[in-house]
């Protein structure tokens, strides 16, 4: 008698032809990307997305800490905040100081993981969820998770479909990425979870996808990832959230090739020690030299007393100076 193989449990989504063409697209784009990463600036484009990465996935879910906070703390500074928030940010840097070592593959290793990065901030790190939990939307609850005890079950399910399903990992970890939010198998902590995994399966399949801040272009599109989530939902089908996720590593491997400029991009001394929100406030005056610090706290996403706090420290630093009235006068970067 023939033993019947097992059949693996496959999650519903819908491969469209802009699915198709964004995957391409992604795949030309990385090696542009692996060369921008060997260049001179390099080690600090590394670093700077590193930040990015880790500042954008817990922004998303209300951390206030900003990116010069963030840089702090994975300097070993001292920071004032709110102590559950830089407790996050701490843990969020562990957790990515392990990311080579962990199997994306692996159950015990995602829970591994979760005991990093919810470590101090839930009761039971790295074990998952006992009770039930519904998912806040727009407009009140918009999705109930699945019961605890079928926790376990669906993503040693998950696991499975994922080692063995042929799909490109594009498609494979986004769609992984939107069941693991659906399943919601932590008490706290699976946006931030779903997040980081997706990233390390991208990064087994291209070690680049280690350096790009995928997390921190969700962030910037933070209404149409929940948009997506919730639509796939309605649809019991991950298909829409899927092609989200593409759009969005496309437009950070686009933005970070050849649109997000380090120090050395801008022409300011390297030898001088500069912040990450002071580089973007250099490359902004470059670009229009009669900024003001309500249309730099705008763009750079900031108050506006941080912003002009910038200011100061760029003035005291010699790198910028003040041509003219307040009123009607303009900046000059001083390479």
């Amino acid at each position: 008698m023939v033993e019947k193989k097992k059949k693996i449990y496959a999650p519903p989504f819908t491969i469209t032809a802009a699915t198709v063409n964004l995957v391409a697209e992604i795949s030309a784009l990385l090696e542009r990307f692996a060369i921008r990463l060997e260049q001179t600036d390099g080690l600090m484009l590394r670093k700077v997305n590193r930040m990015k990465t880790i500042r954008g996935s817990l922004a998303i879910e209300g951390n206030s800490l900003s990116e010069e906070q963030v840089t702090a703390l994975i300097e070993g500074k001292h920071v004032v905040a709110p102590i559950k928030e830089i407790q996050e940010v701490r843990n969020a840097i562990l957790a990515y100081e392990q990311f080579p070592d962990l199997d994306p593959f692996s159950v015990k290793d995602l829970l591994k993981a979760h005991g990093i990065m919810a470590w101090g901030l839930v009761d039971n790190p790295g074990q998952f969820r006992r009770g039930g939990v519904g998912v806040m939307g727009r407009s009140g609850i918009s999705h109930v998770a699945p019961p605890a005890h079928m926790v376990s079950g669906l993503i040693s399910e998950l696991f499975e479909w994922l080692k063995h399903a042929e799909d490109h990992i594009l498609i494979k970890s986004s769609v992984f990425h939107y069941e693991f939010e659906f399943i919601h198998p932590f008490e706290d902590g699976n946006g931030r979870m779903g997040r980081f995994w997706q990233s390390r399966l991208l990064t087994e399949w291209n070690p680049v996808f280690a350096h790009l801040p995928i997390e921190n272009m969700i962030w910037e599109n933070q209404a149409g990832y929940y948009k997506a989530i919730e639509q796939s939902t309605d649809d019991a089908d991950s298909g829409i959230f899927v092609e989200f996720m593409l759009k969005m590593i496309c437009d950070a491997i686009q933005k970070h090739t050849t649109g997000d400029k380090t120090t050395s991009d801008v022409g300011v001394n390297v030898g001088v020690n500069v912040g990450v929100n002071e580089v973007h406030l250099l490359d902004l005056i470059r670009k229009n030299p009669m900024l003001s610090a309500k249309t730099a706290a705008e763009q750079l996403n900031l108050s506006q007393r941080q912003a002009e706090r910038i200011f100061s420290v760029l003035k005291e630093k010699g790198l910028i100076k003040r041509i003219g009235a307040d009123k009607n006068g303009h900046w000059e970067i001083q390479d």
